[in-house]
């Protein structure tokens, strides 16, 4: 990577161009760093993630990798009864507050369709979604801090956390008891849509609550031709997905935000016969706790009525998944000025409606959670995902650099 980035900042950016092999230095309070080779190790960190993706719970091999990239660096690893994902603690020689910093290190069921040389090896499960990008970034920062443990104000966490896709995994980390003493959470989350070198930073709710639904729709089969005979689900099924969407439009104050989205529809076996049962299933995305539980309520009254009114019966199955993820005013702050220091260009996002269990660290402590800019031709989930990789030693210094000015704040006072 060239060096332009980095020059010319004296004054607002730790590190300074000490000649042209790359060496750099980190200002007063830092030692020496060769950005250049490190760099290049997280760019080759990411790629050998990216060859080999594992799925939620299933991270065994990605553990392994991320135990022996902090062994070798001398970081204390902290015991844990989950079976994948990784903690570790860098403390400093004085007292201070707790922070964690968090990154996921699950991939996800989709053939990799980017043509890049080090593509997935595993067919089927790819990094769509980022992750091994957020894992490097941390290690990065990890890197960094035990670099400069001696001067750190306190201690960070590392938080590498497995089944974020199956929206289980920080749920688990914080039985885990990982969570515990900690004051505050730091997290990011690549967005390929704003532009490296910028960070989306936003108090209050930043991604949506997730909540699935399954509607188990009986009725009695018949004859196609005889439909009188039976109680048609189809019909049943089609009046309440219909139905579904005046809960948004009619029930939800106009100046709220939810979505109810039906994603399938599954009934019947031919073309002339009335089935027994339908099932439908879909999403709910709310910013509000509030809305959240009004919109659950009227889902469950239009099912019932619906079905009643066409003498079917409707079972219906409602999974909650994370919270409306809403970043702390305090937090958040701090974080943007670090931000600032690590010359990246702060914007105010849009929220998204996508989901993240990030949300329910945040039920628990103050915490930020950022868009971090990798500038890409398709968005999450897609099979040519990818992410440009001078992001990544800009996702590490900023993480880096929030550690430490939160660490260096009054918020344990």
């Amino acid at each position: 990577m060239s060096l332009d980035y980095w020059r010319n900042i004296e004054g607002t950016y730790p590190f300074q161009a000490e000649n042209e092999n790359d060496m750099l230095k980190l200002k007063e309070g830092h030692n020496p760093v060769n950005l250049s080779t490190l760099e290049k190790q997280l760019i080759g960190i990411r790629r050998h993630l990216h060859q080999y993706p594992e799925l939620s719970k299933e991270e065994f091999k990605t553990t392994d990798f991320i135990k022996k990239c902090l062994a070798e660096k001398g970081i204390q690893i902290r015991p844990t009864s989950l079976k994948t994902g990784v903690f570790a603690d860098i403390a400093g020689e004085s007292e201070g507050p707790s922070i964690a910093l968090r990154a996921v290190i699950d991939a996800l069921p989709i053939e990799e369709k980017t043509g890049l040389p080090y593509a997935s090896k595993h067919k089927g499960i790819m990094h769509a979604c980022g992750h091994d990008f957020h894992t490097a970034a941390l290690l990065g920062a990890a890197f960094l801090l035990k670099e400069n443990q001696d001067s750190l104000k306190g201690k960070i966490r590392l938080l590498f956390q497995p089944a974020e896709e199956s929206g289980a995994g920080a749920a688990k980390v914080i039985e885990d008891g990982q969570l515990d003493s900690i004051d505050a959470v730091i997290g990011l989350h690549n967005k390929p849509d704003i532009p490296v070198g910028t960070i989306g930073l936003k108090t209050g709710p930043l991604m949506a609550a997730v909540d699935r639904f399954k509607v188990e729709i009986q009725g009695k089969g018949a004859h196609a031709a005889l439909p009188h005979n039976g109680f048609d689900p189809i019909v049943g099924a089609s009046q309440l997905i219909v139905a579904l969407q005046t809960i948004v439009s009619r029930n939800i104050n106009p100046l709220n935000s939810a979505i109810v989205t039906v994603g399938k529809i599954n009934g019947g076996s031919t073309w002339n016969v009335i089935p027994d049962t339908v099932a439908i299933e879909g999403t709910v995305r709310t910013f509000d706790s509030e809305v959240r539980n009004q919109v659950k309520q009227r889902f469950l009254a239009v099912a019932a009525q619906i079905s009643s009114a066409f003498s079917l019966k409707a079972n219906v199955k409602w999974q909650s998944g994370p919270p409306p993820l809403c970043n702390d005013e305090a937090i958040t702050e701090l974080v943007r000025d670090a931000a600032h220091k690590a010359r990246l260009q702060v914007i105010d996002p849009d929220p998204s409606t996508a989901g993240e269990d990030f949300a329910y660290y945040l039920e628990h402590i103050p915490g930020s959670f950022a868009f971090f800019g990798t500038g890409g031709d398709h968005d999450w989930h897609h099979p040519a995902f990818t992410i440009d990789e001078t992001a990544i030693i800009k996702a590490s210094y900023f993480l880096y650099e929030s550690a430490r000015r939160l660490l260096d704040s009054s918020m344990q006072e």
